[in-house]
């Protein structure tokens, strides 16, 4: 099977990892961990601005800002570019020690550094051709919400009980916590905690 690219160009995917036989994006659950990880991480940067376009223009002027059409780099580490800004990347990674965080969450910091810095591509320096056979041939991907809901469906999730963590007895479900066992307790509820509200 043919490796294709869903949302943005450049991350790549099998595409019997990630559709079913009919043609339909699979069960989360089904697809490997890695791509997996890269889909769910793309329904949020699809309509994304660009990276380089927002270090111009800014969070004031971001109506500015071309549409983000390309991902390089790692989830939590990608960047983020429109056609124009492609080639800043490719010059940053092969000429300029951009190919030094190949993998790493860093990539993305260290491109925006370097653009940050004042520095581009050449002019006239080349971009990367993109092949497209059949882009509206592809499903379309889930928005967010959709894919909460696909995770959420998925989730067993365990009741954690912290005492037994703690190397202490657990309690029966029934077992109330009483004023005894408070005080008895290192917890201080005259405590106040810091708070971003």
């Amino acid at each position: 099977m043919a490796k294709v690219s869903i949302g943005l160009r450049g991350w790549r995917f099998e595409e019997d990892e990630i559709f079913s036989d009919d043609g339909e994006l699979k069960p989360l659950d089904e697809i490997p961990e890695d791509p997996r990880e890269r889909l769910v991480r793309l329904v949020s940067l699809v309509e994304e601005p660009c990276d380089v376009c927002y270090l111009e223009h800014g969070e004031e002027d971001i109506h500015r800002c071309r549409e983000a059409e390309i991902v390089y780099g790692e989830p939590e580490g990608e960047v983020l570019l429109c056609p124009e800004h492609e080639p800043d990347l490719i010059y940053w990674f092969r000429e300029a020690g951009g190919s030094e965080h190949k993998g790493s969450v860093e990539f993305a910091d260290r491109f925006h550094e370097w653009v940050a810095a004042g520095n581009e591509s050449p002019e006239g320096f080349g971009s990367v051709e993109h092949v497209e056979e059949d882009p509206g041939g592809l499903p379309e991907l889930p928005d967010q919400q959709e894919v909460q809901e696909r995770i959420e469906a998925d989730f067993d999730g365990d009741r954690i009980d912290i005492l037994e963590l703690a190397g202490q007895e657990p309690r029966d479900e029934d077992e109330q916590l009483t004023e005894s066992d408070l005080a008895d307790s290192d917890l201080d509820l005259s405590t106040d905690y810091p708070s971003d509200r």
